[in-house]
């Protein structure tokens, strides 16, 4: 409960009903009949008992005919947090997964993108993937882009204008032959990454920072490693970047760095491992890697529909969380063919299912664990917990208003349900729908992904019916307003 003299913000929203969350001591706490108060800075003022409305209307200043009531079915939960996609991805998800990592790379993903130095290209492909990760449930979203850094800035300009909480990030790399022109020289890598880290800033966007974004040790020298390491200690910027994806990746890193102990060396080497880091994948982590990220304070993100799709690997979660890692969830578009969060809980699910068959003696996790992954271990591995990934009084209200009866939904009801067992459905259940998406079969590209998938391309995504609002800072973002429609 908050103090008892009226607070100096004023209370916007007030709330009651089911509310769901994860904390620190609890992957799972129900709050049945509860009240929860939003100023109007975006922020929960207060969570209290239906049974003490009177005294909350007194004490913060509001009226009973204020309260929004959920229905018998409905239920808060927190925002998920993707912490690894790739924005310009988003053009080909569900398509292309018939390539292991590195091969995949060079055949679809750097000449696609290659093309976003279009500034219309962009803002088609990042308008669609902003959209559909917000209308999936996605307020925080880790996104890398290209090496272009005006697309890289429109990319954090439309995710200011929809309202979704953002790390973008313009990707370096100074070694690629696959592609002619998407690379860049160690002074151009340098040099553009903190113009855009300079421009985004000056933006002064509430929700949207810039994140240092090599974007793999294989496509980074030694030397622009090290830059980009001494550029986010000296602007105390987040990083992010890839490790251990695929056994071959592996080795060619130790082939590339063999005055480093291990892949993760070659990160800590250059100062690349600070407790603002998210590595995506680490499927093939040591256990003493695995010490070194818990002593650095550096993340991982698991993502798991990608390292089934690319055949990469199945990562340990049990054992990431047993050396007190940082662990958050990720899409991984496209190398994971959908974009919604619910896909990636029902994933990380059947990794440990898979591991378990293997080895009985595995430990899998509930989905109750899972669902924290998803909400507030996100935000922990992004170092934002301070200011979204549960329900707390001070935090930003990021949150998803779940109507498990929603007309026309794909979760059918049989008898009445507690809240967790709505939530497990919720989490659970849903059937993928299919988004064609436009205008792009007309475009010329020498590419093997849009010759062959372009004229049907799709993106796959988890059941959203069921998410009837979404709110970040306090903000309703979806339903989408006039100036975000269509």
């Amino acid at each position: 409960m908050a103090n008892s003299n009226r607070p100096s913000t004023a209370i916007a929203h007030i709330y009651r009903g089911t509310f769901v969350h994860a904390t620190e001591q609890t992957a799972l706490q129900i709050l049945e009949d509860a009240l929860l108060g939003v100023d109007t800075e975006g922020k929960i003022a207060f969570i209290g008992k239906g049974e003490e409305l009177d005294k909350l209307s007194q004490t913060f200043g509001f009226s009973l005919s204020e309260v929004t009531q959920l229905a018998q079915h409905e239920f808060f939960m927190p925002g998920m947090v993707d912490t690894h996609i790739h924005a310009p991805q988003y053009s080909y998800a569900g398509t292309a997964l018939d390539m292991p990592l590195l091969q995949w790379l060079n055949t679809y993903t750097f000449p696609v993108e290659s093309r976003f130095k279009d500034l219309k290209f962009a803002q088609e492909v990042y308008t669609q993937v902003v959209r559909r990760t917000l209308r999936n449930g996605t307020t925080t979203a880790c996104y890398f882009a290209t090496i272009h850094t005006d697309a890289s800035l429109l990319l954090g300009q439309i995710t200011n204008d929809f309202g979704q909480r953002a790390l973008v990030g313009k990707v370096c790399m100074d070694r690629n032959n696959s592609v002619k022109h998407y690379k860049e020289t160690i002074q151009e890598s340098q040099e553009e990454t903190c113009r855009f880290i300079a421009e985004l800033l000056d933006k002064k966007y509430p929700l949207v920072k810039p994140v240092v974004t090599p974007r793999f040790a294989l496509s980074c020298t030694g030397a622009l490693l090290g830059q980009l390491g001494a550029i986010a200690k000296n602007n105390n910027l987040h990083i992010q970047s890839h490790i251990s994806e695929n056994m071959e990746e592996v080795k060619l890193v130790k082939e590339l760095f063999p005055e480093s102990e291990s892949y993760t060396d070659v990160y800590h080497k250059y100062n690349l491992l600070t407790d603002k880091t998210v590595m995506a994948h680490g499927c093939h982590l040591s256990d003493e890697e695995l010490n070194l990220f818990r002593e650095t304070g550096a993340s991982l993100s698991h993502c798991p529909n990608s390292n089934i799709s690319l055949c990469s690997g199945l990562l340990n979660v049990s054992n990431v969380l047993k050396h007190k890692v940082k662990l958050g969830l990720g899409t991984d578009v496209a190398g994971g063919y959908s974009a919604s969060m619910l896909d990636a809980v029902r994933r990380t699910l059947d990794t440990c299912k898979f591991l378990t068959i293997q080895d009985p003696e595995h430990h899998t996790l509930p989905f109750e664990e899972v669902f924290r992954l998803a909400t507030l271990g996100g935000s922990q591995a992004l170092s934002l917990d301070n200011q979204t990934g549960n329900f707390e009084v001070g935090k930003d209200f990021d949150a998803l208003r779940v109507n498990v009866a929603a007309p026309g939904g794909p979760i059918d009801l049989i008898q009445h349900e507690e809240p967790k067992i709505l939530l497990e459905k919720f989490l659970n259940l849903g059937e993928f729908q299919i988004q064609i998406l436009s205008n792009f079969s007309g475009s010329r590209v020498q590419t093997t992904i849009y010759s062959r998938f372009v004229s049907a391309s799709s993106s796959l995504t988890g059941d959203d019916r069921n998410i009837m609002e979404v709110y970040v800072a306090g903000r309703r973002v979806v339903p989408f307003t006039e100036q975000t429609a269509e």
